[in-house]
Order: structure tokens, then sequence, then C-alpha cells
């Protein structure tokens, strides 16, 4: 069985590159406005409050089923290995501590949405605005489930520490990823 990226911006903005070439581009520069993401912070503890979920989403929704989760795979990587590209680091331990399932939820997540966007749910609002719940809903559970067994706290203790004060920001993320995304994907 073939399995086709269906990207977005290559199919419709970077057709005049060679495959190989806007493959690495993308994924270089996804990799590179993640880690920029996660540096534009707003301290909290245990979990900051970064720009990485908007990008995580709009990487899941653009990039294709390929690209998106090899651009999370290279990023994780980078953290994996020591680099300070996390909101706070880097490193293995990192990935191990209490934010680092918002981390793996970041791959899960993309693996979702690139797959719903490949079927189309990044044409129209209605159906870019549910998979954005699912893929921001990924990433809060599995986050939510390592920051309760890492720290030994209960589910609504870490739901009070780890969700409810990123509701809003999580919110306003989805309604401008609602509208740029049908947009950019029914442009041709």
């Amino acid at each position: 069985m073939y399995y086709s990226n269906k990207s977005i911006l290559t199919d419709n903005y970077l057709k005049s590159l060679s495959e190989p070439f806007k493959f690495i581009l993308l994924i270089f520069i996804g990799s590179i406005l993640l880690t920029i993401s996660a540096k534009i912070s707003i301290p909290f503890f245990p979990v900051p409050m970064t720009m990485q979920t908007l990008v995580v989403l709009f990487i899941g929704m653009t990039f294709g089923r390929i690209l998106a989760p090899a651009t999370i795979c290279l990023y994780l990587f980078q953290g994996a290995i020591g680099l300070p590209v996390f909101a706070t680091g880097g490193g293995i331990l990192y990935l191990l501590g209490p934010t680092g399932g918002y981390l793996v939820g970041f791959l899960l997540s993309s693996i979702v949405l690139s797959n719903l966007a490949a079927i189309g749910w990044d044409k129209k609002y209605f159906l870019t605005l549910l998979s954005l719940i699912l893929g921001i809903s990924i990433i809060f559970i599995v986050g939510l489930l390592q920051l309760s067994f890492v720290l030994n706290l209960s589910l609504i203790k870490s739901i009070q520490i780890g969700l409810s004060p990123f509701i809003f920001g999580e919110l306003f993320k989805i309604l401008i990823l609602t509208i740029l995304i049908p947009f950019i994907s029914n442009k041709h």
C-alpha cells in the first residue's frame, strides 16, 4: 500500500522544490519552530506555558502523515540527546520528568492530526476545530498522566496544575488555527 505524505504545505506552496529537499526543509524548519516556541513561555511550575502546542497542532494539520511525525521525532531526538530545545533544557531525564508526557503527546497528536488532515479534515472549519480539540486533548491526557505519575499526584491535582491554567490559552490557539488551516488548505 502506498503511503503518501499529502501535505498542504508541500502540495500547495512548495511545488517547485524537489521532494527530498522540501521534506528536509520542512522537517528542519518545524524543529526550529518547535524550539523557538518552547522558549516563548510564561513560567509556571511544574508545567510552563509555551507556544509549542500551537506549533505542534499546526505541524500535525499541515505537514502530512510522514513529515509531521518525522518533525516531532527529530525535535524529541534533539532534546533527548541533550540539546536545550525544550522549554527549560534537554536530556533524557527531561523526557522522563513531570512534563515529558506532554512532549510524547506531541508525537501522538501529530500522528492523529496528520491522518485526519489527509482525509480532508483540514478543509472545513468545523472538522478542523474537531481535529484540533482531539489533538490538544491527546497532548494533555498523556501529559497529565505522566505528571501525576512522576509527581505522585491525584488526577484532580494534576488537572489543577497541568491543565486548568492553560485552558484559555489553548482555546485561543485552537481558534487561530481553526481559521488559518482551512484558509491555507483551500488556497491553491
